[in-house]
């Protein structure tokens, strides 16, 4: 085994319906756990209130999105909501094989193109308690019109029925235990045989031969 393979970082993916919580979760772990880096999305999309070009997202004109997409510069893109979001490749590839833990920010769509090309990337998918939950915290936002809440919400079922193609579910009903929850399963995910066995091989052999 190569010291590359051997050090290489495990591959997080995050995915949620509009609404349920994913971004407040996602940064509440990262900010307890150093050893992840998130991976900025791209969105041809216009910033929300409060945010921030290259803090919260990538922002470019749905056409740069698309010359990005003919010249393959994405590790995957989808269309969510009428609008382009991807994550570039060298936000993920390069972190990986430096050792480092990346997590990635996405949806469904894009997460089964990264299934596809990374089998083994530890996915987790939040659920919200109750679609009457859901639909409080988009309007809650207080971010978009009811044309688009309307949308969302409609879009949401679909979403949610991709749960079952996830290694880990989050309900997100009281905040705390949702983000102890998903640290939980990040710890779990480094210490799983196939990691263990590939990044302490040396200690394993070591253990396991003669006298």
């Amino acid at each position: 085994m190569s010291a590359d393979a051997a050090t290489r970082g495990i591959l997080f993916i995050v995915a949620a319906p509009s609404g349920a919580g994913k971004s407040s979760l996602v940064n509440a772990c990262l900010a307890r756990d150093p050893n992840i880096r998130l991976s900025i999305s791209f969105t041809s999309r216009a910033p929300r209130p409060g945010e921030r070009h290259a803090e919260h997202y990538h922002f470019v004109s749905a056409p740069a999105f698309e010359a990005m997409v003919a010249a393959g510069d994405f590790f995957e893109h989808a269309r969510v909501h009428g609008d382009w979001k991807g994550t570039a490749r060298q936000s993920v590839e390069p972190q990986l094989a430096a050792g480092h833990d990346v997590l990635l920010e996405i949806d469904w769509q894009g997460a089964a193109q990264v299934r596809a090309k990374v089998p083994d990337a530890v996915g987790v998918f939040i659920l919200p308690p109750s679609r009457e939950a859901l639909e409080q915290r988009m309007r809650h936002r207080g971010q978009d019109s009811e044309e688009v809440i309307a949308r969302r919400l409609a879009a949401a079922r679909e979403e949610m029925s991709h749960y079952a193609d996830f290694d880990y579910v989050v309900v997100n009903e009281v905040f705390d235990a949702a983000v102890e929850e998903m640290c939980a399963v990040f710890t779990a995910s480094r210490l799983r045989r196939d990691v263990q066995a590939r990044r302490h091989a040396g200690l394993i052999a070591t253990l396991l031969g003669g006298t």
